[in-house]
């Protein structure tokens, strides 16, 4: 059975609906997860036939047990685990479904046609069909569903047009109250589009705009214009003192003044009057009918001004409540905007890793060899043999090479100030065998010849080792991890060699080049001989 690579196919639907063919569905038609029409369909190593989409669902964690075989009472491991790597695209049952007739389920729609046609012109493209409004999730025609999403869906976003703030259709009436930039008119002078923010400022300085005498709470009924509250009090100071006095007497505060001896002059609301002594009687008797209609006035006024406070307390409420919303509303759209943030961090994040493969993968291929001979250039000895002493970077591994395009996948392993008996003492250079993507092809253990050298920059006298593979050691079988265990020379090179004017190093950079004898084959022939 050929092995595909399911993640390659494009396909995010699920199976087609039933109701979509003109004719009775066949069972074999059917996907064993959905239990619709088959979509780009996949079969298994059962036979039993799915969605691409479904399968691709059923086996994202690893392979899974097929439950149709289940059903069937045919199940049978290995046969019956569904595995993205023992599956294939059935092409023959696709075109089958592809020429079914076809017809659209949308109310209203007479369209008609195969299957194939369906999908590629008018799924998800028909003007009749109802999908949910992702605001308010009311299900409407595709055909309607700019119109819907400007003028109807009551879940909708607005912009102020004054504040410029976003906010929900539903809280535009509680926005109005609140907008700091909302249009208001002077009652007084008639101005219009003040914004609210400034009204205050303008009702203090409108030259129209009349406000009650601050002393109209002890009785003053005057109405002055915004600017001449001054000479108001400066030239009613007796009057708003008899008033005072009025309201603290009539409340009983103070005790009323004694009666003067008879004959003599009375002050009384500034007139100077004589009080002959008869009088006294009838004057106190006078009094009481006035105190009562002064209590009487007072008690409005207490009355008037708990009105007036109980209408602040009211309008307040109000107020408080529709920044109460708004703050609800600001609060959410801070959370939206987080979760965004979250996601796109995350996206970033897989970004960068693809992209870090990606540069490793380039490197690779920069100086990748497919002919068993690799040249190693080791740029900065310096800074690289100083991190080795001090145990930050004591190895470094050379990019990858290989012995032919499908051949051994092979590298090396260098430690700057020595490994083993070689430590502090000579470079150590290690041969490494790398699992490849054609090991299944190769012989094994490995067996080639290997030689390594420290060429010498003047190219007279390189430093030369070789060994044949012992075929009875780990580091030469088929690897089965990343990378086998390294073998090579301890004592390859003495850093004696490298200290002042060396051929092997200049510039600061030494060349390391290995090579692989190819001879003996190293590819197994049909036959079983070596070629």
């Amino acid at each position: 059975m050929a092995r595909i690579s399911l993640p390659s196919l494009d396909s995010s639907l699920p199976g087609i609906p039933q109701s979509v063919l003109a004719v009775s569905m066949e069972t074999k038609y059917q996907c064993q997860q959905c239990h619709q029409v088959l979509r780009k369909p996949v079969q298994a190593q059962c036979g039993h036939r799915f969605c691409f989409h479904c399968f691709k669902l059923l086996t994202s964690s690893g392979p899974k047990p097929c439950e149709a075989c289940r059903q069937e009472e045919i199940y049978e491991e290995p046969q019956s685990l569904l595995n993205s790597n023992e599956a294939f695209p059935d092409n023959a049952a696709g075109r089958e479904i592809a020429s079914l007739p076809a017809k659209c389920v949308n109310e209203g729609c007479s369209w008609t046609g195969c299957v194939k046609e369906y999908e590629a012109q008018h799924e998800g493209k028909c003007e009749y069909e109802r999908v949910p409004c992702e605001a308010c999730r009311v299900l409407i025609l595709c055909s309607e569903k700019d119109r819907h999403n400007e003028r109807e869906c009551e879940a909708r976003t607005l912009n102020c047009k004054y504040c410029k703030a976003s906010f929900n259709f539903k809280e535009i009436k509680a926005h109005d109250e609140i907008c700091q930039k909302y249009p208001m008119q002077c009652k007084a002078c008639g101005k219009k589009k003040i914004p609210r923010e400034k009204f205050l400022d303008h009702s203090r300085s409108c030259a129209n705009s009349k406000t009650a005498c601050p002393f109209s709470e002890v009785g003053c009924k005057a109405v002055i214009d915004n600017g001449k509250h001054s000479d108001h009090e400066q030239t009613s100071v007796m009057d708003h003192m008899r008033l005072i006095l009025a309201t603290v007497l009539s409340t009983g505060k103070l005790p009323r003044p004694e009666s003067h001896g008879p004959g003599e002059w009375q002050e009384d609301s500034g007139l100077g009057l004589y009080r002959a002594p008869e009088e006294g009687a009838t004057a106190t008797a006078d009094a009481a009918p006035g105190q009562t209609c002064g209590l009487d006035r007072k008690v409005t006024a207490l009355e008037n001004i708990v009105c007036v406070l109980n209408r602040e307390v009211e309008r307040s409420s109000l107020t408080l409540e529709a920044f109460s919303r708004q703050h609800r509303l600001d609060q959410e759209k801070i959370e939206n905007l987080s979760n965004k943030v979250r996601q796109l961090e995350r996206t970033l994040t897989m970004r960068d890793l693809q992209l870090a493969e990606t540069d490793q993968t380039l490197r690779e291929l920069q100086f990748c060899t497919y002919d068993g001979v690799f040249v190693w250039k080791i740029a900065d000895f310096s800074r690289r043999r100083q991190d080795a002493v001090a145990g930050r970077t004591p190895a470094m591994f050379s990019p990858a090479f290989y012995s032919s395009k499908y051949g051994y996948k092979m590298c090396l392993r260098l430690y700057l100030n020595g490994d083993g008996t070689g430590r502090g003492t000579h470079l150590s250079l290690f041969f490494v065998v790398m699992r490849g993507k054609c090991d299944a092809l190769l012989k094994w253990p490995f067996s080639q010849k290997v030689t390594l050298m420290l060429l010498d920059q003047n190219n007279r006298e390189h430093i030369i080792d070789a060994f044949r593979p012992d075929i009875s050691s780990t580091s030469f079988q088929r690897p089965i991890s990343e990378m086998n265990i390294a073998s090579g020379c301890p004592l390859f090179c003495p850093l004696a060699k490298l200290a002042g004017k060396s051929s092997y190093l200049r510039d600061d950079t030494i060349f390391i080049k290995a090579i692989v004898d190819l001879t003996g084959g190293h590819l197994h022939a049909q036959g079983g001989k070596d070629f």
